[in-house]
């Protein structure tokens, strides 16, 4: 069974980004490379502050666009919960 990974990254001005990939250390690599996607490059959002491991695809298109539709302090108080001090979360990723 393939897991999914939901996340959201951070910029070091706090710009939020949303994505979902099947595959999250490639994902975060690309991110980091500046080649994840054309916000998060533009933005520099590259720092993974959350994730939720989802079991299903259509699940986790449906948590991603949920999150998405949020609010900034909404994600933040995510964010906030699970991960206080917003560390980079990529170095436990493997």
């Amino acid at each position: 069974m393939l897991t999914y990974f939901v996340y959201i990254l951070s910029s070091h001005t706090g710009t939020l980004y949303t994505g979902m990939t099947a595959d999250l250390p490639k994902r975060i690599e690309c991110h980091k490379a500046g080649k994840g996607s054309r916000f998060s490059a533009k933005y520099e959002a590259n720092s993974l502050v959350h994730v939720e491991p989802i079991d299903s695809l259509e699940a986790a298109r449906e948590r991603e666009a949920q999150i998405k539709r949020w609010s900034r302090r909404k994600k933040i108080q995510l964010i906030d919960k699970f991960n206080p001090r917003w560390r980079d979360l990529s170095n436990a990723v493997d």
